[in-house]
C-alpha cells in the first residue's frame, strides 16, 4: 500500500490552489497545510473536522444517495474562506481544502482520480 504522505504530496502537487490535505486511514489520520494559506482554519479544529465531522457528513450523504440518487462520489462545502472536497475511501476518507477561486469540482475530480489510482 502506498504511504499516506506519498498521497498527500501527489494531492500537493496537483495545483497550487490546494491549501490542506488529510487522509484517514484505518483509523489513522495524517494531515498537511501549506504555510503561507490565509483564513485558515485551526489545526485543532481541523481535527476534529476529520474525526468526527467529515465522516459524519460522509455516512449521511452515502445513506441517502444510496436511496434513490445513484449513490454518492464525494461532498464538496463552501465555507467563507475556501472550498471542503471529501471522498469516501474503503478505509477511511480523503479531505482537501481548495482556494476559493479555484475550480473545485475540476480539482477535486482529480484528487479523486489519483487517490482511486493509488489504492
Amino acid at each position: 500500500m502506498v504511504s499516506i504522505g506519498s498521497i498527500i504530496e501527489k494531492i500537493f502537487s496537483l495545483s497550487d490552489a490546494v491549501r490542506y490535505v488529510a487522509i484517514y486511514r484505518d483509523g489513522q489520520l495524517e494531515s498537511r497545510s501549506k504555510s503561507s494559506t490565509v483564513g485558515a482554519s485551526s489545526s485543532e479544529s481541523d481535527r476534529y473536522e476529520e474525526l468526527l465531522v467529515n465522516p459524519t457528513l460522509l455516512k449521511l450523504t452515502s445513506q441517502r444517495g444510496g436511496i434513490d440518487c445513484g449513490g454518492m462520489e464525494y461532498v464538496l462545502v463552501r465555507y467563507g474562506n475556501f472550498f471542503q472536497f471529501v471522498m469516501p475511501a474503503p478505509w477511511g476518507h480523503v479531505s482537501v481544502c481548495i482556494e476559493q477561486d479555484a475550480d473545485p469540482v475540476n480539482l477535486g475530480l482529480q484528487v479523486k482520480s489519483l487517490v482511486q489510482a493509488e489504492q
